[in-house]
């Protein structure tokens, strides 16, 4: 009855199980060694808006050392502080929570503190070295520094590393992961100190996220499982170790351009065998080439085009030509264009005749009247035999249908509902005639309820 007892309360969240330890004997005990801490606003019961900061970051450490200072400090596996709230904290105070509850056996720990005004939070690497490293799986911090050295404990449990916003270097980081031999996921958001991140052979580890390090210039990781890699930022120097394993790619670039041809001439070195490829380009200024190397395994493509620079889509080919397996093409774009349309009938470019027997779904998102997005589509119903549907979708934001507001957002501007227009007289005109029977065409519209349409005369 006493283990049910104590699993019940250490189910209830933190408010509800204090309260109970205070009206209850029985459940006294069980608050002393509860497994799981989450400090927060919320989870105190601190929901006032009139309060200040300085009153509620006042309470809240008043609280949380109430809390940690009666109770033993053993037992816990999850602890977690989101102290985002908090405008000034003084940091002995999260040195002395820390050191109380972050003993061996401990799974969990998660620090969230808010933007440093004045100076910056050092974590305490020494706790990481005094046994409790041993156990811990899961670590998370935020907005802090971490100064890991050569003495640093092992980490023989840890399996999952988020850094966000955290002051660290590429070596610090290296003495960090060469101490982690469980290493499973790494994820290093806005961690401007690292220039050169480097990963040492580590057998289980899986997956790698790299977001926004902006002073980053070199990505090169010795795991030979890597199967995972999303990147997002400026491209610098990236080398997987020749893996043969990294299944699904992801590069998001949002300042750089010419990411397409950057992903056309160096992915078959980088991962060769990638089964699902994102890419997110700012611009194009140079069409991708045609080369001989080929995507064996790729079966999901998606590309996305966000720029002002004219493109010429046609030349898009080269990935399908490359990809003997591809199943799912998806293509979003807002670029400038010549239009097809104003002018004399165009004779559409013809490629010579590929074909993509596996090819079963092709989506293009802010479909418009540029000529060689229209010849893209036109090559591709011509030399797929394999295709079941094709989406041509006229916008290119969420619409109402989808988003929480039940409004279209952002609302569509009068040119891009006059471009959207000529994209569907380019469809009926150059499009539908090609569609063979057996292909499901959805065109896809502005939204009619959140946009007032005017036809094109």
């Amino acid at each position: 009855m006493q283990d049910i007892l104590r699993h019940i309360h250490a189910q209830m969240t933190l408010r509800d199980a204090a309260r109970a330890a205070c009206a209850s004997h029985t459940f006294r005990h069980s608050w002393i060694c509860r497994p799981n801490l989450t400090f927060s606003r919320e989870t105190l019961g601190l929901y006032s808006n009139n309060a200040s900061g300085d009153v509620v970051t006042r309470d809240i450490i008043s609280k949380i050392d109430q809390i940690l200072q009666n109770r033993s400090g053993i037992g816990v596996k999850t602890l977690k502080f989101d102290l985002l709230c908090c405008d000034n904290i003084d940091f002995s105070y999260l040195d002395s929570w820390l050191h109380i509850a972050v003993t061996p056996g401990i799974e969990e720990v998660i620090l969230n503190l808010p933007l440093p005004t004045m100076s910056v939070y050092n974590f305490p690497c020494s706790l990481l070295s005094n046994g409790s490293g041993n156990s811990i799986q899961y670590l998370d911090l935020s907005r802090c520094a971490l100064r890991p050295t050569v003495g640093l404990g092992c980490l023989r449990s840890l399996t999952r590393l988020h850094l966000f916003c955290v002051r660290i270097t590429g070596d610090e980081l290296w003495c960090l992961l060469s101490n982690s031999s469980a290493l499973v996921r790494l994820e290093l958001w806005y961690c401007n100190e690292i220039i050169s991140l480097k990963i040492p052979s580590l057998q289980r580890f899986r997956s790698l996220d790299v977001v926004e390090c902006n002073s980053l210039q070199v990505v090169e990781s010795n795991s030979p499982n890597l199967s995972k890699f999303y990147f997002s930022g400026l491209l610098g120097q990236i080398s997987l170790g020749g893996s043969l394993q990294v299944k699904n790619l992801s590069m998001i670039c949002s300042y750089q351009a010419n990411i397409v041809w950057y992903a056309r001439n160096n992915l078959l070195y980088i991962a060769p065998n990638v089964e699902t490829l994102a890419i997110s380009s700012p611009s194009e200024t140079v069409n991708t080439p045609m080369l001989s190397g080929k995507f064996l395994h790729l079966r999901h493509l998606e590309i996305s085009l966000v720029g002002m620079a004219a493109y010429d889509y046609l030349s898009l080919v080269s990935f399908l030509d490359a990809s003997p397996h591809l199943e799912k093409f998806m293509l979003a774009h807002r670029m400038e264009h010549d239009s097809i349309l104003g002018g004399p009938p165009h004779d559409l470019r013809q490629i010579p005749e590929q074909r993509y027997d596996k090819l079963k779904n092709v989506k293009i998102s802010g479909f418009c009247s540029a000529k060689s997005l229209v010849e893209l589509t036109c090559h591709i119903l011509e030399n797929t035999t394999s295709l079941d549907c094709l989406t041509l979708d006229t916008t290119w934001y969420p619409r109402c249908s989808v988003t929480k507001s039940g409004k279209c957002y952002p609302l569509m501007d009068r040119d891009s509902l006059v471009e959207a227009q000529k994209a569907l007289v380019a469809i009926r005109r150059y499009v539908v005639g090609k569609v063979p029977s057996m292909v499901k065409l959805n065109v896809l519209e502005p939204c009619s309820r959140c946009h007032t349409i005017e036809p094109l005369v």
